[in-house]
C-alpha cells in the first residue's frame, strides 16, 4: 500500500501527452486544452477610436470655454462605429463622432455629448472640457502585434474564445481529446429504467463515470456493464485495451471471491504501478499501464469511492494527457471538526464559501462510502493527511473544487 503522494507521482511519471494535436473550428473550442500559443497578428486597438458617443476636437481649440462662454464649433465630420476612412480634420471646426469610430487626423479629444449642446445641430456648443486626450482609445494600447494571447496548455472557456474572435482566429491547434472506456462490473447492478429485482441496485457509477470523463474533456469511446463473469470481463479489456487510450473499471478489483479485475489486467499484460492507496475512502484502487504505455485505473465499487478516486487521480491524468495542468488545491478553515484517520489519507465531500475575504468549509453530512446523497450541496472535495485525532474546528485543510461547481 503507497501514499497519497507517491500515487500522484507514479501517475505523472506513466502519463505522457496525447498526440497529435488537432485544429478545431471556433464554435467547436469551448473545452478542449491549446496545443500551441496564440500571438496577436495585428494591434489592439488596430486603430485609434472613441471611446464614448460625442465630438472629436482640438482641445486647444475649446479650452476654457463653460457654460456661460461655450465655445462654437461648426460639425464638418460625422464618423459612426464602422467607418472605413476619414478625412483631416479641418482647423476650427468638430467631427460628430460615435464609440468606436475612428478619430480623425488632427484631433486629440472626445468630449462627451453631455457636455455639449447635443446632436441636433450643425453648429456645436462646447460647455466643459474634459482632460486633453481624454475619451480616446490609441492604437495598440492594449495589446501590441506578437503579444501572447493564450498560452499552450490552456483550458478554452468563453473568454479564450472571446479573445481568439477578436483578433480574428478562425481555428486553433488543441490537444486530441482522449479516448477513454468504461466498464463497470457486478451481477447485482441494473441498468435505470430496468426493472429490478428486489436484491438488485441501480448502477449508478457508469453514468456517473461516463459524466466525468466528458467533463474532463475526454471522449467516452465505449461504456459496458457486466457480470462478475471472468471470460466477459478479459474480452471486454482486450476490447477496451486496443481501442482506447484510457481505460478505468469500477468494481471487482477488492479481494473477494468474485473480483477478477486484478488477474486478468495481469493476464493482458498490464504493468501494475500500484494497487492499494493509504486513503479513505478508495483504498483499493489500482493503476498500471500496458506495454505501449495505456493507462488503466481500476476503481472501488462503492460510488463515493469511486468518484474520490475519479476527480484526485483519474481526471489528474487525463488533464496532463491535453498537455494541461491540474487545477490548484487551496486551503480553508473547518466549521466543524474533521474526523480524520490514524493511518489513511482522509476525503470528505463538503461546501467551502467565502466568508468576509475567508475561506471556510464545512462537510457534507452523510461520510459513508456507499451514500451518494454526501453529494447534496457539495462544491468541493476536502482532504487532510493521517492524524492521530480529529482536526479541530478552525484548522486549516486543503480543499479542490468540484469541476461541476459553477461559484462558491
Amino acid at each position: 500500500m503507497i501514499t497519497v503522494q507517491d500515487a500522484h507521482r507514479l501517475i505523472a511519471a506513466s502519463t505522457v501527452r496525447y498526440a497529435p494535436a488537432v485544429s478545431v473550428p471556433l464554435s467547436k473550442l469551448q473545452g478542449r486544452v491549446l496545443a500551441e500559443d496564440v500571438r496577436a497578428g495585428f494591434p489592439m486597438p488596430r486603430f485609434t477610436n472613441a471611446a464614448m458617443d460625442g465630438f472629436a476636437v482640438r482641445h486647444e481649440e475649446i479650452t476654457g470655454t463653460s457654460e456661460n462662454n461655450p465655445v462654437m464649433l461648426p460639425v464638418a465630420q460625422e464618423l459612426a462605429a464602422g467607418a472605413l476612412s476619414t478625412a483631416p480634420l479641418l482647423p476650427g471646426t468638430c467631427a460628430r463622432i460615435m464609440t468606436g469610430a475612428p478619430v480623425p487626423e488632427g484631433t486629440d479629444t472626445v468630449v462627451p455629448f453631455e457636455l455639449t449642446s447635443g446632436f441636433d445641430s450643425d453648429k456645436v456648443g462646447f460647455y466643459k472640457a474634459p482632460a486633453k486626450g481624454a475619451n480616446i482609445r490609441h492604437e495598440g494600447e492594449e495589446v501590441s502585434t506578437g503579444t501572447l494571447l493564450v498560452t499552450a496548455g490552456t483550458r478554452i472557456t468563453a473568454a479564450e474564445i472571446a479573445i481568439l474572435a477578436t483578433f480574428g482566429i478562425a481555428s486553433a491547434m488543441v490537444s486530441a481529446q482522449p479516448k477513454i472506456s468504461v466498464i463497470t462490473v457486478g451481477d447485482e447492478l441494473r441498468i435505470p429504467g430496468e426493472n429490478i429485482e428486489r436484491l438488485a441496485i441501480y448502477n449508478s457509477n457508469l453514468p456517473m463515470l461516463e459524466a466525468c470523463i466528458e467533463a474532463s474533456g475526454a471522449i467516452v469511446q465505449q461504456s459496458r456493464q457486466l457480470r462478475d463473469d471472468r471470460q466477459a470481463i478479459k474480452k471486454a479489456l482486450a476490447a477496451a485495451i486496443a481501442e482506447s487510450d484510457m481505460i478505468i473499471t469500477a468494481g471487482g478489483i477488492s479481494t473477494g471471491q468474485f473480483d477478477f479485475m486484478h488477474e486478468e489486467l495481469e493476464a493482458l499484460g498490464v504493468e501494475q504501478k500500484f494497487w492499494k492507496v493509504a486513503q479513505k475512502p478508495g483504498k483499493p484502487l489500482y493503476f498500471g499501464t500496458t506495454a505501449s504505455g495505456k493507462l488503466v485505473f481500476s476503481l472501488p465499487g462503492n460510488p463515493v469511492s469511486s468518484l474520490v478516486c475519479f476527480l484526485e487521480y483519474c481526471m489528474t491524468a487525463i488533464t496532463l494527457m491535453q498537455g494541461a495542468m491540474p487545477s490548484r488545491k487551496f486551503q480553508a478553515s473547518l466549521d466543524e471538526p474533521f474526523p480524520a484517520d490514524r493511518k489513511r489519507h482522509r476525503f470528505l465531500f463538503g461546501h467551502v464559501r467565502s466568508d468576509d475575504g475567508t475561506l471556510r468549509c464545512r462537510l457534507s453530512e452523510q461520510t459513508e462510502s456507499h451514500m451518494l446523497t454526501t453529494l447534496t450541496g457539495a462544491n468541493c472535495l476536502i482532504e487532510t493527511p493521517p492524524s492521530p485525532e480529529p482536526l479541530p474546528a478552525g484548522a486549516q485543510v486543503s480543499c479542490s473544487l468540484l469541476p461541476w461547481t459553477m461559484s462558491l
